[in-house]
């Protein structure tokens, strides 16, 4: 049987370049559910947030059948969709991450921005999908297909290759830039900054830092010591550059 399938705004990204931006039939089997039919056509059910059947917003579960117009839409973090019957559990309004092994320099960036995000270099799928669930986690990844683990609630694929454009990918799908706070993690092993008095730190210091720097931040995690030396300019003005992507920026649109 013949159903018509349309996807909008980002989830064309999954989609055979000949179906994207338009609707397109489909055979199916007997018994497919539109999360089967999304899914068959590479687009992973962690993406999608609101499916239309004939009109009709439905779960997941609802079946097709001969003649169907299903229409599919992303996730809609900083809209309100009410009262259309959304697929996923509440967003994390104050969101964590866990990042997958190809994301180390994304996941920097977003502690530099304050924001939580574990990552480790040789963390496998289970344990990805383990700590996303356990912690209630945001999983950021470039593998599509760890996003079609049926479990999964909350994860995004992150579309971007350069770091400099992922962060601002993530703080815009997720409505983050007022959310920052920048400095405030440890870049290292993403534990919390603390300040920090001199005399405590005071034999952790390089001779030159000691003599021409008072203010100092610790990490709670690690211990590891922070200060505004010559990195610090720099990184500032990466901060402030990726921060003004949010000024004026416009909502995420629906199709």
């Amino acid at each position: 049987m013949a159903v018509e399938v349309r996807c909008y705004a980002e989830l064309n990204d999954f989609l055979a370049p000949a179906r994207r931006g338009k609707a397109f039939d489909v055979e199916v089997g007997p018994h497919t559910t539109v999360k089967d039919l999304a899914e068959s056509l590479g687009v992973p059910h962690t993406e999608i947030d609101v499916v239309v059947v004939n009109g009709e917003s439905v779960g997941f579960g609802r079946r097709v059948a001969p003649g169907d117009r299903v229409a599919v839409y992303p996730v809609f973090e900083a809209l309100d969709v009410t009262p259309v019957v959304r697929l996923r559990p509440a967003p994390l309004r104050q969101p964590r991450f866990v990042l997958d092994v190809h994301l180390g320099r994304l996941a920097r960036l977003l502690r530099l921005l304050g924001f939580d995000s574990l990552w480790s270099h040789d963390a496998d799928d289970a344990t990805l999908v383990g700590v996303s669930l356990g912690d209630r986690r945001i999983l950021l990844t470039r593998d599509r297909g760890i996003l079609k683990r049926s479990e999964l609630t909350h994860a995004s694929y992150v579309r971007e290759q350069v770091p400099r454009r992922q962060v601002v990918e993530v703080l815009r799908r997720f409505d983050l830039f007022g959310a920052a706070v920048p400095f405030g993690r440890c870049l290292a092993c993403n534990g919390v900054l603390e300040h920090v008095e001199k005399a405590e730190v005071h034999d952790l210091l390089p001779p030159r830092t000691r003599r021409d720097f008072d203010e100092f931040r610790r990490c709670r995690g690690c211990g590891r010591v922070y200060w505004k030396g010559s990195h610090y300019d720099r990184l500032r003005a990466l901060v402030d550059d990726v921060l003004a992507e949010g000024v004026g920026s416009p909502q995420p649109a629906a199709g």
